[in-house]
């Protein structure tokens, strides 16, 4: 990832919610095909998909599997005109994909998301991987960790 910030690198900015799913709905990088959190960075003026991974990383193939099911979801969403419909007001503001997780991914995971990154960056979009810790984002951040 040369040129990219540390994968554990955890970046602190407000965010401001402009979707929830409610508590009912399943979250987290197993539940590919949903939009875990929709948010708004002021300080980047980015419009953010956060991916929530509340389990420690695994190194397993079903694990990876996931999370590129989880990221192909993410970006068909984002480019297949599905979040034009939801956001109108939003597509015209950068875009950034984030995972928020409790460890570190591991190697596979590293390599993986490299690729994405590199790959998602030719469309403008930026992919950054926070890692939270056990304890969760926090109680601002909405995800409810």
């Amino acid at each position: 990832m040369e040129g990219a910030p540390p994968a554990n690198a955890t970046v602190t900015f407000s965010l401001h919610m402009n979707h929830q799913p409610t508590s009912e709905s399943p979250r987290g990088v197993e539940h590919a095909h949903v939009i875990d959190i929709v948010a708004d960075d002021a300080k980047t003026g980015e419009v953010v998909l956060i991916m929530l991974e509340p389990r420690p990383w695994d190194g397993s193939e079903l694990r990876l599997f996931e999370l590129q099911e989880k990221v192909n979801a993410y970006l068909s969403f984002a480019l297949d005109g599905e979040m034009a419909e939801a956001y109108p007001e939003l597509m015209s503001r950068p875009l950034r994909l984030q995972v928020d997780c409790v460890g570190m991914p591991d190697e596979t995971v590293v390599d993986f998301l490299s690729v994405v990154r590199e790959q998602i960056g030719f469309q403008g979009i930026n992919l950054e991987v926070r890692v939270m810790g056990e304890k969760g984002c926090g109680p601002d951040c909405g995800c409810g960790s």
